[in-house]
């Protein structure tokens, strides 16, 4: 069984840091799509963030994979923990407000110790961790409404959408305890994201056609923002200071 770790004060800030910086992409996914396609706008979040992080890797020197088995593992978590979830939840967020989006976002957690439990041998549930999913479910219900469910309609599979993308997560970090452990963290989410580049630029393509730049200045920052600020430079700088099992790689 995994052993309990106590966190330090640094650490807790930290988490609380990366917690906001993490819930202001999805204000900046929203006000870069309604200018540029969902599909375009997460092959630059993946394409440019991976650019970022493979500059990081290369100036530090770190080791880069060279086993196939690696990047095959790579490029299926780029599918599991960037491509459905962020079309998912982006495409939810045309249809039910960005607030919303975020709470469900929040199931991510919910779902990762019920799957983990399921596949993982040592990650058992205990009962801190029903009592707490148990609630999680609660509260997820609760923002749905059961008038949602009755009245069935785009609303509804628009909160389906972004549930299903928390579900991609829970997967997605398993997927990554089994397969990735070892692996520089940066490196592992600059392999992820070259692995969502080599899906998501030919899916961009092919629906939306070639990207357009004629974009307005709150587009264009809302892109930079979670390209360079809430991907790229957070996982450099904040990788460090979690350990090994506990780094975040969204």
């Amino acid at each position: 069984m995994t052993p309990q770790r106590t966190l330090t004060t640094r650490t807790w800030i930290e988490l609380f840091v990366l917690a906001v910086i993490w819930g202001a992409v999805f204000l900046a996914v929203r006000l870069a799509i309604d200018e540029v396609p969902i599909v375009t706008s997460f092959a630059h979040h993946v394409f440019w963030a991976a650019v970022i992080l493979w500059a990081f890797v290369l100036v530090r020197g770190l080791p880069v994979p060279r086993d196939p088995k690696i990047w095959q593992a790579l490029i299926v978590m780029g599918v599991l923990n960037n491509a459905i979830p962020f079309s998912l939840m982006a495409w939810g967020q045309l249809h039910i407000q960005t607030g919303l989006t975020l709470v469900f976002n929040a199931g991510t957690a919910i779902f990762g110790v019920l799957i983990a439990a399921l596949i993982l041998a040592d990650e058992r549930l205990t009962t801190r961790k029903i009592i707490g999913s148990a609630i999680g479910f609660f509260g997820v219900a609760t923002a749905i409404r059961l008038e949602s469910v009755r009245n069935f309609d785009i609303t509804s599979v628009a909160q389906l959408a972004v549930i299903a993308g928390t579900i991609s997560y829970a997967f997605a970090g398993v997927w990554a305890r089994i397969n990735l452990t070892g692996l520089p963290p940066q490196v592992a989410a600059a392999g992820m994201l070259t692995g969502s580049s080599l899906e998501m630029v030919p899916a961009a393509l092919l629906i939306d056609c070639a990207p357009s730049f004629e974009l307005s200045v709150t587009a264009l920052g809302a892109i930079g923002y979670y390209v360079v600020f809430a991907t790229g430079a957070r996982i450099c700088c904040t990788t460090s200071s979690f350990p090994p099992q506990d780094r975040p790689t969204r």
